[in-house]
Parts: structure tokens; sequence; C-alpha cells
């Protein structure tokens, strides 16, 4: 145990105290949230000082060319049949350096229901999507005028409600308390998201110092006064330390920042929409102003204590399941590039359990789910999307238990691929010659 502790202590103190780790120990919070704001941003100076671009519209029926009106990015000019001539094309050809593109509106459109859009360029999206809707609107308010019902379109209007669904939640007491399943879905995926980057991060930087004590030949140093297997042990469980250090900085240095940025960030976003989206802006405004209520409400509605307690023991769990593996086969190759071969199904493993547990998202008490979230290599991740949703405590337990027990049992199988490989040298490995050292 002293030598183990030696171990650990040593590769503790060495990665904590190099300059890479506190820079991105201290800097990762603030870049994500720059991240959530890096959406927002893009959009609004992706639209800002945009030029004008001009489309002319042929309307041939003579009845819906009004009802596409200008945006921010494009000014539609209205044309008649005897202006634009019978040939889009050569109309096009004429004003091409004027045009961006030319929307045909023909006659009989309100029985094929169909409009073209002609340019040189492939249309944008956005030009698209604005002309359909125009034209959806339109006609259907013509249609609806057809029927020669009175005020028609204000019955549909005031008929048409949009109901406000609330989640009740009964706690064990009877007592009920406001849920969001929205909220709770968002913070499902953001965990099962952050235990597949931390595991497969700190299992890499498993094999990578592996990869680099066997190639310095320092590893034949320190065997000698060590078992293998206490090695490998020293390295996951302080790494694991690490990890759970970091995880520790980085919770506390999101909750100064949430709570000093949140208002600024609400603020800035309303900035950010208001060019392009005066609904979102407004949206963003009434909740800034009345302290978000909603979303505060939504937010202590789920019992953070819990799922972050089972983050921790999962990632620990995980952590230890993929990092044993990440060991041994870190320790079957001579250079990182060697490594692939090994690491590949390791990778797939987790991508796997990563869509699984996206999938499972909409339905988290499903076959698919519950059974994702009992088999070790994806409940890490998987279980985290369900952890919200109130597991029943059997499952949470017995998948726990198979966690572990999986990951004992991995850890000793990846032992005794380590003690063989990490002092051969000059031979290319197989997965053949890992089950050899294995039995």
């Amino acid at each position: 145990m002293e030598k183990l502790k030696l171990i650990i202590t040593r590769e503790y103190l060495s990665m904590v105290g190099r300059k890479s780790f506190i820079i991105m120990t201290i800097l990762i919070p603030f870049m994500l949230v720059l991240l959530a704001l890096l959406p927002i941003a893009i959009g609004y100076f992706n639209n800002e000082g945009a030029d004008i671009e001009k489309v002319a519209v042929i309307d041939q029926s003579g009845k819906y060319g009004k009802a596409i009106t200008d945006t921010d990015n494009y000014r539609f000019v209205l044309m008649s049949d005897n202006d634009a001539g019978a040939d889009p094309r050569q109309f096009y050809d004429k004003t091409r350096e004027d045009l961006e593109a030319i929307v045909v509106i023909p006659r009989d459109i309100d029985s094929t229901l169909a409009a073209s859009i002609y340019s040189e360029n492939t249309v944008n999206l956005a030009l698209k999507q604005h002309i359909n809707n125009a034209l959806n609107d339109t006609i259907t308010h013509a249609r609806l005028a057809e029927h020669h019902v009175a005020d028609i379109q204000k019955i549909i209007d005031e008929s048409t409600v949009d109901v406000n669904v609330t989640s009740i939640k009964w706690s064990k007491d009877g007592s009920e308390e406001e849920s969001s399943a929205e909220m709770a879905m968002i913070l499902g995926m953001v965990l099962s998201l952050l235990t597949y980057m931390f595991v497969l991060m700190y299992g890499a930087m498993i094999m990578n110092g592996v990869i680099e004590e066997k190639t310095n030949r320092i590893v034949e140093v320190i065997v000698s006064s060590c078992r293998p297997f206490q090695l490998m042990m020293g390295k996951i469980i302080g790494v694991a330390l690490v990890g759970l250090t970091q995880l520790a900085i980085w919770t506390v240095l999101m909750t100064v920042v949430a709570m000093a940025a949140g208002p600024l960030m609400g603020l800035g976003a309303m900035d950010m929409f208001h060019a392009s989206d005066p609904q979102m802006t407004a949206a963003i405004e009434q909740s800034v102003q009345g302290g978000g209520s909603d979303i505060i409400k939504a937010l202590l509605s789920i019992n953070y204590a819990e799922i972050f307690t089972c983050f921790v023991i999962y990632f620990i769990g995980g952590y230890l399941l993929y990092a044993a593996l990440f060991a041994a086969f870190g320790s079957a190759v001579d250079q990182a590039s060697d490594a692939s071969q090994f690491t590949m199904p390791i990778m797939m493993i987790m991508i796997v359990a990563l869509y699984a547990g996206i999938a499972c998202a909409e339905n988290p008490n499903g076959p698919m789910a519950v059974w994702c979230s009992m088999i070790p290599f994806t409940s890490p991740i998987v279980m985290m999307v369900r952890l919200p949703y109130n597991v029943p405590l059997w499952q949470l337990l017995l998948s726990i238990v198979l966690l572990f027990a999986t990951a004992v049992l991995t850890v000793w199988v990846a032992a005794r691929i380590y003690r063989t490989g990490i002092l051969l040298y000059g031979k290319k490995t197989s997965f053949k010659d890992i089950l050899r050292w294995v039995k």
C-alpha cells in the first residue's frame, strides 16, 4: 500500500502541478459560457452589415405577389408579365447584375400549389422559407374567404389557443411541486455528454502516459521496485483524483460565473437578437425583467444533490472500466500511432452509448433506456439521461452493482495484459496475443 500511495501521489502531483492543468481548469468554465453565446453571436454578425439583395417577383396569377414582403436581407420587386416577358431566363439575362433571383408565381398556383425560384446560384434556404411562408399564409386566407363566412379569419384566430401544460410532481410525503420535463432532459443530456467527454479524456491521458513511459524505458526501472499491477492502479487512481479535483473546481467556478454573468448574458442575448428576431427579444426581455421566475422554478424542481452524487459514482465506475482498458492497450504498443487498432473498439462502444443516451432522452423509462442503463459499458452515459426522471431505486442500485463488478473484472483482466505488455518491445501486438496474455 505504501508503494501504491507513492505512485498515486506522484501521478496526482505531476499532473496538478502542470501549467497546462491550471490554465485549462480556470479557462474551461469561461470557454463554456462563450460557447453557449457563440451561436447567438454568429447569427447576429452573420446578418449585420449584409448586402440587401434584390429579388424580382413575376406574379402571373395577379393575386399573390404583394404577399411577399421585404426582409432585412432581401428586397422584392413586383413585376408583371408585360414587364418581365414570357421567358424568365431572358429577363434575368438582361438584369443579372441587379437581381439575385426571380420568383415566378404561375397562374394555376391555386390548384398546383407550386411556385418556382430561378437563380444561377443555389437559392438561400432563408429566402426559400420566407417565400414559402408568405404564399402559404396568403393562399390559406384566400381559400378561407371563398367560404363567404363573415369574419372567418377572426373566428379562427380567436379559436386558436395555446394551452400551458404544467408538470406537477408528487413527493413521498404527498406534497406537490412543479417540475420541468424540458429542464430534466437538458440536464440529463449535459451530464451524459460530460461523462462521455471526461471518461474519454482521462482514459486517453492514462494511455498516453503508459506509452510515454514505455517508450522512454522508464517503466523498466519502476517495475523493478513495484509490481505492474500497483503501477497500473496507481496511474488509474491518480488520474481519477485529478479528474475529481478538476470537476470540483469547475463546479465552483461555473456556479460563480452563472450567478455573476447570468443577467448580463440575458441582456447580451437580447441585444444580439434585436435585429433579427423581435419575438425572441421580447421573450428574453420579459424573462430578464421578471426575474426568470419560470426558469428558476424549473431549476429548483430538480434534486441536484441526488443527481450529482450519482454522477460522481457513475463517473468513477465508468472511468475505472474504460481507464483499465486504455492502460492495458497502451501497454501493448510501443507508439501512440499503433494504439488506434485497440482504441477503436472502445471508441465505438462509447459512441454507441452516447447515441443511446440521446435516443433515450425522449423515453427515459422505455425498454431500451432501462436495458442500456443496466449494461455496464453504456450505463455511465445512459443513466445520466434517466436520473432527472426519478429512476426506481432497485434499478439504480442494480446498475451501480453491475457497473462496479464489471469494472473490477476489467481491472483484473487489464492487469494480466499490462504485466506482460509493459515490458514487451519491438513486436506488433494483435488481439490474439492479448487473449493469450489474459489466459
